[in-house]
């Protein structure tokens, strides 16, 4: 697709990936709508970057009504949409695991992902082509020592990302699974504060690029699949 005046809706634009990926998708020319949680930081990322601002949690599907409503306001339509949000938790064994800290991530990981995507499904129905971009993680590639919440919600993405392609695929619709490595960012942070970077991992800018790349890819073809790890990161 060409991105120059495609209309992208992102979420969780504030930091790490999801500012990454808006920082150069408008640089190609896009119009993004990015949201997040913290309204002050969403607003000073948004006019850093020239991106549209809506404060609003995928956990809610009131804050999800709105923000399509916002997006036919603002954008006039959509030609992609990013499942960015997600949080994560801290590592716990299975004799540690604790149900409701479960139902919290997934509320956001996994179901905030389906209430993005199924309204997402029904502009790109009408239109007959569209774009939804599923952020998961190499953790829906092979679980790990107490990640049984965060890699089984990722699992999740995963096989949603699969289920929609056989089911979109027939209206022009193509569903990217996206899976980065390891990238220092403010994810699981408390206070949401950045980590450093480092010279040996991935950073926020190389998953920008494979989503930005997939996406430039002719309609008539697209990538179900991709995983970015970094080089050396010994």
């Amino acid at each position: 697709m060409n991105l120059k005046g495609a209309k992208v809706l992102l979420t969780g634009g504030s930091s790490g990936l999801g500012k990454a990926m808006a920082e150069l998708l408008i640089e190609k020319g896009a119009k993004v709508l990015m949201t997040g949680r913290d309204e002050e930081k969403l607003l000073e990322v948004a006019t850093e970057l020239g991106a549209i601002p809506f404060q609003a949690d995928v956990s809610m599907q009131e804050d999800v009504d709105a923000t399509y409503e916002y997006c036919e306001e603002k954008l006039g339509g959509l030609d992609v949409m990013i499942n960015n949000a997600g949080i994560g938790t801290r590592r716990d064994t299975i004799d540690e695991l604790d149900v409701d800290d479960m139902i919290e991530l997934y509320n956001v990981n996994v179901f905030g992902a389906v209430r993005m995507a199924k309204e997402a499904a029904k502009i790109f129905r009408k239109q007959k082509s569209g774009n939804i971009v599923n952020i998961a993680s190499t953790a829906a590639l092979k679980g790990y020592e107490g990640g049984s919440i965060y890699s089984s919600s990722k699992f999740a993405l995963r096989g949603l990302s699969m289920s929609w392609q056989a089911e979109l695929r027939r209206d022009n619709i193509r569903v990217f699974n996206i899976n980065p490595s390891y990238v220092p960012t403010a994810f699981n942070q408390p206070e949401r504060k950045e980590r450093d970077l480092e010279d040996n991992k991935l950073t926020p800018h190389e998953i920008a690029h494979a989503v930005v790349a997939a996406l430039e890819m002719d309609d008539r073809g697209y990538i179900p699949e991709l995983s970015v790890h970094a080089t050396n990161p010994f």
